[in-house]
């Protein structure tokens, strides 16, 4: 199955904006003739990913390499850098472009920023000395069609950055990305927003639409009514309870990157021990699209389920020969399921490896006596405990962040006590880690009683982990 996802289901032509894309980065090749080497961050490769095939570039002359703190490693005498907006990839542009001429190399360079150019990056290159050897562009690439009803800006720190560093250019990415939506599928009459940053966001879109403003004499009636903009920080609860859903376990045992996870051959049935296998994990998949929102016990059930119809049709075929043209052809239709249904087949059953581990459950269970915020001790010793077995920092993490936002803070006893016993357990490189959630307000001291249980109860927030068929 190819990885770029089928999109001919969406409700808007997002096809158009995937070919929107593959145009201006193909006339950015196209526009530096001659044989080129394309240097690509290791993110935004797997982003292109979902946007063209690799071999699409190759037919241009265009050599591919990841972008590393190496030396290039090319005979191409043009070299086309394509990198997001972020300081360190440009001390290593900067430090290949040195090392080509200690070695008497003259090369013709490019710089493509992704999505724009800033300020802080071209004054690296000045202080650097290779800005005046580079010719600077943009590949305005904002949105990219994941599936068929998601898009992604792929701001993967915006979060951070926001919180923690001040920088807010994320929000005008959005502001900008929501523009780009505009100018292909007409001005959006609609926009709602929840929180800082969303309301920024939609302030900075109507000063674009005034500055900028979409010509609607071609556009008709506009096929976007509604955007709603929601802060992260309107929830942060809910990314740090396990998730239970099956593509949610997927992304939370193996990591969905760039619509697919990459697993060990063996976990799909080959015999090739050592060999990483990517598996695309998108609506184009018609089982994955049916079973994605599933708890992980209702997934096998359903995979079980066809196995079973198909084998039993299998068996009444073999047996008699009363069927009719028709219902061999639905039969063998049927049969082109089983490759999706061994797929998911093994995916579902190396789930089940981790999710019916003791220490699993036990994480869960916590969660939710955390969730409804009735017995502290309990959930405070538990937290404690974990820390003393040195269980995953991510895990001590999120389950003291979920603590502190239910409870409105930590009293500053148990505050500084945890605090000291993880630095204790895992080092103090971890200090500024600490810090950073501390300003971020994710982990703090208790200042007054919290509104979470009222919150839950009134929202109907908590759902009975007892029931699989309710998450």
């Amino acid at each position: 199955m190819a990885q770029i996802p089928n999109l001919d289901n969406a409700a808007l032509n997002l096809t158009a904006l995937r070919e929107q894309s593959q145009k201006e980065l193909l006339s950015i090749i196209k526009s530096i003739r001659g044989k080129k080497c394309l240097v690509i961050d290791p993110k935004l490769a797997g982003t292109l990913s979902l946007i063209l095939q690799t071999s699409a570039l190759k037919e241009y002359g265009t050599e591919l390499r990841i972008l590393s703190a190496d030396p290039l490693q090319t005979e191409c005498p043009k070299v086309v850098y394509l990198v997001r907006s972020q300081l360190n990839f440009m001390k290593f542009v900067a430090n290949q472009i040195k090392n080509d001429e200690s070695k008497g190399l003259q090369r013709e360079y490019h710089l493509y920023f992704v999505p724009r150019r800033i300020v802080a990056c071209e004054k690296i290159l000045e202080e650097e000395k290779v800005h005046q050897k580079l010719t600077i562009g943009e590949y305005p690439l904002y949105l990219v069609p994941l599936d068929e009803d998601v898009l992604s800006l792929e701001l993967d720190y915006s979060l951070q950055e926001c919180l923690i560093e001040g920088d807010t250019s994320s929000v005008w990415h959005v502001a900008k990305a929501i523009h780009k939506l505009e100018f292909a599928f007409g001005v959006i009459p609609n926009i709602r927003a929840k929180g800082v940053a969303s309301t920024k966001a939609a302030e900075l879109l109507n000063h674009m639409q005034l500055e900028d403003p979409v010509s609607m004499d071609n556009m008709g009636i506009p096929e976007i009514d509604t955007v709603i903009l929601l802060d992260r920080e309107v929830d942060m609860v809910t990314p740090m309870c396990s998730q239970l859903t099956y593509e949610g376990l997927l992304d939370e045992m193996l990591e969905i990157h760039n619509g697919s996870v990459e697993v060990d051959a063996s976990i799909m049935g080959a015999q090739q021990d050592g060999k990483k296998v990517k598996v695309p994990l998108n609506s184009s998949d018609k089982l994955y699209k049916e079973i994605r929102d599933l708890n992980l016990h209702v997934v096998v059930q359903v995979v079980r389920q066809k196995a079973t119809s198909i084998q039993q049709d299998y068996a009444e075929v073999k047996s008699t020969n009363t069927q009719s043209v028709s219902e061999l052809k639905d039969f063998v239709k049927r049969l082109h399921s089983l490759p999706e249904i061994a797929r998911h087949v093994n995916l579902a059953q190396h789930l089940q490896s981790f999710a019916a581990k003791p220490a699993f459950h036990a994480r869960v269970e916590i969660e939710q006596i955390i969730l409804e915020a009735q017995t502290y001790e309990t959930c405070y010793e538990y937290i404690e405990e974990i820390i003393q077995k040195q269980e995953p920092i991510e895990t001590v993490l999120r389950l003291l962040v979920l603590f502190s936002l239910t409870n409105g803070g930590l009293p500053k006893k148990n505050f500084d006590y945890l605090r000291r016993e993880i630095l204790h357990s895992y080092g103090f490189e971890h200090m500024p880690l600490l810090y950073n959630l501390e300003k971020a307000g994710l982990v703090k001291r208790q200042e007054s009683r919290t509104n979470w249980p009222v919150i839950s109860r009134a929202l109907q927030l908590i759902v009975d982990i007892k029931d699989p068929e309710k998450y």
